[in-house]
């Protein structure tokens, strides 16, 4: 049961992270009109580095398929930390909606979690 559920969060994770990247190229999701100004001038500023928003949408698109999938999950999972870092970085600090960042967190820190074995070479070395 556990490890159904874990890939039913870890598909939504991933399929949430997939949307987001597209997004970013293809612009699909309409801007809400009653965003703070201080995200509207961080939005801004990402945009003016040209290469900034390919790269993160890329390792979006590439962390979530890699999440979707048990075998790459902790792989994937590597991938969308520092994502995941800045996404709550940006969440905090404009104080605004906390809940969905705080509960792809906790998905995230299961599949770490979960994967704990996997990464022990990285920490161990040789």
């Amino acid at each position: 049961m556990k490890n159904k559920i874990l890939f039913i969060l870890s598909l939504l994770f991933g399929l949430m992270f997939i949307n987001a990247g597209l997004n970013k190229f293809f612009n699909y999701i309409p801007v809400p009109d009653d965003l703070p100004e201080q995200a509207m001038k961080m939005f801004v500023a990402m945009m003016e580095i040209t290469w900034l928003m390919p790269l993160l949408a890329t390792f979006e698109i590439i962390g979530g398929l890699l999440f979707i999938l048990p075998q790459f999950r902790a792989l994937g999972a590597m991938i969308i930390i520092p994502i995941m870092v800045g996404i709550l970085a940006h969440h905090f600090t404009l104080g605004f909606g906390l809940p969905i960042p705080l509960i792809l967190t906790a998905i995230l820190v299961w599949v770490i979690v979960e994967n704990w074995k996997k990464y022990m070479p990285m920490i161990k070395g040789n």
